[in-house]
């Protein structure tokens, strides 16, 4: 009798499971249309890191129709023309856990050469008064469609959960300062602390229609690192009485190769990347300095420290053997906001989503990947000890041809920060929204 009543009863609650599940369904489906449409203004309509206004707006906007009391521009930065463009929403419903949401909404300086019909043909002046073209290669105008998705679904399904929702628009983390600038400037003083946090974030490689998942660590730590080389100008016919800054800075660059693969112990991942280099203004003048900026990527703080410490060594190695004068020595400094530790997602947290993620989804779609080399900001809403548990999801974003054709050529499918890169937004959007509401029913549900 026991066995039929425990049998009748897992078949009651299967039953009722499949009937939300298709309910859930249909309010996507229902939403979809709207969703796209949103995020194709977002992407034909990108803006640079700091300088968030139409988004924020957009978004805070769309989250007041749906009953949240949303607050704006939350964060503030060192430079006062930066204005904090974070946004804060909360929507109460009775007792119970708080459970904190966040997309980032900033675009990147990449020129869009994907040719759809949406593209983005931005052109602004970056912070430095350069002109460059807009573009969101990260996928940020997927989390903000997503977010504006998941919020709406979960305020017309009251009836189901409890507790309090936040939904955090986050501005700026392509320069990874956007979620320090909103601690800063007292977010967990003006909600209730989270009982967890969770994002979302597009992926490159993985097809639409499914999530992934890496327990633990999942993203490494980010470091922005600038280095000045400095020499002693001269004539570019007339090398002899220079210290060619420009010869130097090849041999830095040449040099640092050697802290990954000699220095640092293969079990303890670890990336420097120079990623911008500005020296001279004609091809017969050698310049008085060469300017480069780089980015350094660890899991262990210990290793980004003793990287940090061989880029000072190798720079002033190369500038004595060059003969620079001691007066001239060069200059490696890294950056105080532009720093972000090692993404964390709770294990025990992970685990639950995970198969909370399978009922919903299929199992089929729900797959635990491997970390990766990328940064994000998201984990310091963790309060980087680990006191809040954090997850950060990944939702396919690439249709199962283009992937197929990458696998048969053997040409890589464009990467994140591409201007190649593009996102398939029907079912991209279908599965986030889904996902981000499955996992926030599974922490609040009654």
């Amino acid at each position: 009798m026991r066995a039929c009543f425990l049998a009748l009863a897992s078949l009651l609650v299967a039953s009722v499971a499949a009937a939300q599940n298709s309910a859930l369904d249909a309010r996507v489906e229902q939403e979809l249309p709207s969703l796209v449409s949103t995020y194709k203004a977002l992407h034909a309509a990108p803006e640079l890191s700091h300088h968030e206004d139409k988004t924020s707006a957009l978004l805070a906007a769309q989250l007041r129709s749906f009953g949240y009391d949303a607050t704006e521009h939350v964060g503030k930065y060192p430079k006062p023309e930066w204005q904090g463009h974070g946004i804060v929403a909360v929507l109460k419903n009775g007792a119970g856990p708080t459970v904190l949401v966040r997309a980032d909404m900033d675009a990147l300086p990449v020129e869009e050469q994907t040719g759809l019909p949406y593209a983005s043909h931005v052109h602004t002046k970056n912070d430095a008064g350069a002109d460059v073209g807009v573009m969101h290669a990260c996928g940020h105008d997927i989390h903000v469609t997503t977010l504006i998705g998941t919020a709406k679904l979960l305020s017309a399904m009251k009836d189901q959960w409890h507790g309090t929702l936040v939904l955090i628009g986050q501005p700026s983390e392509e320069t990874i300062d956007g979620a320090r600038a909103m601690l800063a400037d007292g977010l967990y003083s003006r909600i209730p602390r989270p009982d967890y946090a969770l994002a979302l974030h597009d992926s490159s490689e993985l097809q639409t229609g499914k999530i992934s998942y890496t327990p633990g660590y999942s993203l490494a730590s980010s470091t922005a690192v600038e280095v000045t080389i400095r020499g002693r100008g001269a004539h570019g016919s007339r090398p002899e009485v220079s210290k060619d800054p420009i010869v130097l800075a090849a041999e830095f660059i040449m040099a640092i190769q050697t802290i990954v693969s000699r220095e640092n112990s293969p079990f303890d991942p670890a990336v420097i990347t120079v990623g911008s280099i500005h020296g001279g203004t004609k091809g017969n003048i050698i310049p008085d300095d060469v300017h480069l900026q780089l980015t350094v990527r660890t899991y262990k703080e210990e290793v980004r420290q003793r990287i940090l410490a061989s880029l000072d060594r190798i720079a002033k190695g190369v500038a004595l053997a060059g003969g620079v004068p001691e007066d001239r020595a060069p200059i490696v400094k890294a950056s105080e906001t532009e720093v972000t530790p090692a993404t964390y997602n709770d294990p025990a947290l992970t685990a639950r989503e995970a198969a909370a993620l399978r009922k919903g989804l299929g199992p089929e779609n729900v797959l635990e990947d491997k970390p990766v080399m990328g940064s994000e900001d998201f984990g310091l809403f963790g309060l980087e000890g680990h006191q809040i548990p954090t997850l950060m999801l990944r939702v396919g974003a690439i249709d199962a041809d283009r992937i197929a054709n990458s696998q048969k050529t053997g040409v890589p499918l464009p990467s994140l920060h591409s201007a190649l890169f593009w996102p398939v937004p029907e079912p991209t959007i279908r599965t986030g929204v889904k996902a981000m509401t499955l996992a926030v029913m599974e922490l609040m549900k009654k």
